[in-house]
């Protein structure tokens, strides 16, 4: 079933830069998707326009019959920057979602306390962003996106600052969190070995200005364990993934 579609749609900015051209893509409820492609190809870009934060300049975004973006929790966002308060604990920031739509006090703070949990962070509450390494802090992030329930978790490069270790297991953890709840996920990287990793789909983007140029379904079985990163299938799917994202840059 169809979550969002997003239709021929193009962003020009007020400087001129025309960020993407016609880019089409269907998001089905529930899954894990991908969009993969260069740096500055106008990802980032697809998913604020999927978020409602910017409108687009031409086309349209099309959500299912009674799923609309506005004040209730449909959306989480996952920056690429943790963007937490510095002055206020882990649970603080996780709860803000939740203060701000006017949760009492004691409910927000028992549901951001779950989250914490769900992410791996429970015995963190207390804790402020300068005790907490760049991992921890992303997981906070994560949290705060997931605590208002929503059906969409749209990701922007979340892990791309982290080094390898730290990604790897967030990975994992991602796609444990995201079997156990089934939210829909769209995860923008420039990473094929992430995209493969994550997804059960990649929409591979050309250059900018962006458009989806080719699809990539992932048939690996969840859950999908650091072995599955060694096998010979997940090498085989990456050198697909790389041949098309090489295709689309040359498109």
């Amino acid at each position: 079933m169809q979550l969002v579609g997003v239709r021929g749609v193009s962003k020009v900015f007020a400087n001129g830069v025309k960020a993407l051209d016609g880019a089409s893509l269907e998001i089905g409820q529930g899954e894990f998707l991908s969009v993969l492609g260069p740096s500055g190809c106008g990802k980032s870009t697809l998913l604020r326009l999927i978020a409602g934060l910017t409108p687009p300049s031409a086309g349209t975004i099309e959500w299912a019959e009674g799923e609309r973006p506005g004040d209730k929790p449909d959306i989480g966002f996952v920056f690429q920057e943790p963007t937490l308060m510095p002055w206020a604990t882990a649970l603080a920031n996780v709860e803000l979602p939740l203060k701000l739509r006017g949760v009492a006090r004691g409910e927000r703070a028992a549901r951001a306390a779950e989250a914490l949990g769900h992410v791996g962070l429970a015995g963190f509450e207390r804790s402020y962003p300068r005790e907490l390494s760049g991992g921890m802090k992303m997981r906070v992030s994560i949290a705060r996106a997931l605590v208002t329930g929503p059906k969409l978790l749209l990701m922007d490069e979340p892990f791309a600052a982290l080094d390898e270790i730290t990604r790897r297991r967030l990975n994992t953890d991602l796609l444990e969190l995201w079997q156990r709840t089934r939210f829909t996920a769209v995860f923008v990287t420039h990473s094929v070995f992430e995209s493969v990793f994550l997804s059960q789909r990649i929409a591979v983007m050309s250059p900018r200005p962006g458009r989806v140029l080719s699809e990539l379904a992932i048939p690996a079985a969840y859950p999908r364990s650091e072995a599955f990163g060694t096998s010979a299938e997940y090498a085989a799917l990456c050198r697909l993934a790389s041949a098309q994202l090489s295709d689309a840059m040359a498109a």
